[in-house]
């Protein structure tokens, strides 16, 4: 390896000793290096061992894990031989990471300007005032609008956006010379999502910082980074400069994460298959006019009125049956208050709205808190069935077994709780949940957005098929826009509580109206 290299990474193993001091590894001899002011990303699914290996580098392994073998060189110091007070020296100094979720990385207790204060009181010389000054001017560098009002704010008063921003701030406030971001934008809208990746390429750029950038996204990867690391099972399989991985990859498991990944370059042939659609006015079903919907909202004073804050405005939406239909836009623009209205939860609305349908089912984002923890999956399937009524137990346990089989899970998952499920598979309960009752319409609210790129590809194969087999009707929520144009037949973009566009996912990606419709595509990672 050069001598000029900012971190190199040697046969680095890591892991954890289980019982008779049995050897658990999660990395397994893995070397790679970085440059000064490179950027390079590592990509894989959950537990390739991504983030063990970022965490190896800036000393923040779990306490029941560690480096079994191997060495971490950072400008031709081992930090794997150093002690505490060395390493926290480096920590934030030198070496600097943003985490994926900022609101249980920030202190929910205190300010976000002291918190970033801290950087400086902790790894420079400044007095208070310019610790302070210094603070606003990165707040204002990352973006932040009012610095001076962010700087007195809680982390809970500020967006998602707004948080991984002050996170930003924070990883750069002392000028480090290795930034690792893991999973920096999962949890944000496209546009925010866009904005966030430009600063940190800006921010590589003006200070020369090298970038660590942790992600199963392969698009933002493919979008800011110089090369990539492909890993899986603890292992890197494909290392390379970013076009050859991306255009010419070598290594079938890599071959395999390209094609799983959402686009809508990438439509199954059975979404042409126009013949399942019904497109008479007889079979619309789910018919929306003017449909408005307000949340009641007190006021803050002790005996204040309560007043209707309104969430939805004047929405017009006409579903067919066998469509699947996409609702896409970004957070807080009324998407989910839409589908509680359609499923009859939320009741303050005004307007029309006509379901030739029972009560559809629904299909949560985060199928482990959406479904019962305590009890086994068998016990969770039978549910709706012992509530409705009618059914022995031999049937409802039949229908269990029958649901199960069709969403691709065996009658052994039936003794399991959810914590001994994959992601994938506790996703696979949750839309067999909903076929349980034999709705034909069923609302999908982000159904695949905390999963791996492999896993949302085998999810959204299995809604496909289960809506030619059982003729089902979908009303897919996203704010991802390549899942959107993989699977919807139809799409609606929301804004502020209004439908601003309503088309085809072919006209509406290929020919947007709608300025923000514009943005919202050209914010699409990798989209020509």
């Amino acid at each position: 390896m050069k001598e000029d290299y900012l971190l190199k990474v040697n046969n680095l193993e890591i892991g954890v000793f289980s019982g008779n001091k049995k050897k658990n590894t999660i990395v397994n001899g893995i070397s790679f290096a970085i440059e000064p002011g490179e950027m390079i990303g590592i990509v894989g699914e959950s537990g390739s061992g991504k983030t063990m290996t970022a965490l190896s580098v800036i000393g923040l392994l779990p306490k029941n894990i560690e480096i079994f073998n191997g060495s971490i060189e950072f400008e031709n110091k081992n930090l794997t031989q150093l002690n505490e007070k060395q390493r926290r020296n480096l920590k934030g100094n030198h070496i600097s990471m943003i985490f994926q979720e900022p609101m249980t990385s920030l202190n929910p207790l205190s300010r976000v300007g002291n918190q970033v204060n801290e950087m400086l009181f902790n790894h420079s010389k400044l007095n208070k005032e310019e610790i302070k000054k210094k603070t606003l001017s990165m707040f204002e560098e990352v973006g932040l609008q009012y610095p001076e009002e962010i700087y007195e704010k809680y982390p809970h008063q500020l967006s998602g956006g707004m948080r991984q921003r002050v996170m930003i701030a924070m990883a750069m406030i002392c000028n480090p010379k290795l930034m690792i971001a893991d999973e920096p934008t999962t949890a944000l809208d496209v546009t925010i999502q866009a904005q966030l990746l430009e600063l940190i390429k800006k921010l590589n750029k003006e200070y020369g910082t090298a970038v660590i950038l942790i992600s199963h996204d392969l698009g933002i990867v493919q979008s800011v980074c110089d090369r990539a690391l492909v890993m899986h099972n603890g292992e890197i399989v494909e290392e390379g400069l970013v076009e050859e991985i991306f255009h010419s990859p070598k290594v079938m498991y890599t071959k395999d994460l390209l094609k799983a990944v959402p686009s809508i370059q990438n439509r199954k042939n059975s979404l042409e298959k126009k013949e399942i659609i019904s497109k008479s006015e007889k079979d619309i079903i789910l018919k929306i006019d003017k449909l408005s919907a307000s949340y009641k909202e007190k006021d803050a004073k002790l005996f204040g009125r309560t007043m209707k804050k309104p969430v939805l405005t004047d929405i017009d939406l006409e579903i067919f049956r066998g469509e699947i239909y996409g609702i896409v836009g970004e957070s807080g623009c009324g998407k989910s208050t839409l589908a509680k209205v359609i499923a009859g939860v939320h009741k303050e609305i005004e307007g029309g709205i006509v379901l030739k349908e029972s009560r559809p089912q629904m299909v949560f984002q985060d199928s482990y808190g959406s479904l019962n923890p305590a009890k086994k999956v068998g016990w969770i399937l039978e549910e709706p069935l012992r509530i409705k009524g009618g059914y022995t137990k031999k049937q409802r346990q039949d229908a269990v077994y029958e649901i199960l089989e069709q969403v691709g899970l065996q009658k052994e998952h039936t003794h399991r709780y959810l914590n001994e499920l994959s992601g994938g598979q506790r996703q696979r309960v949750n839309i067999a949940n909903s076929l349980m009752l034999k709705s034909e319409f069923i609302i999908l609210d982000e159904p695949v957005s905390a999963l791996d790129v492999t896993v949302q590809a085998q999810i959204l194969n299995l809604l496909i098929n289960l809506r030619e087999k059982y003729q089902l009707t979908f009303l897919f929520i996203s704010h991802d826009l390549n899942v959107i144009g993989q699977i919807c037949d139809r799409v609606s973009v929301m804004h502020n509580g209004k439908i601003i566009e309503s088309a085809s996912v072919e006209e509406l990606y290929h020919n947007p109206t709608h300025e923000y419709s514009k943005t919202l595509i050209h914010s699409i990672p990798g989209m020509e």
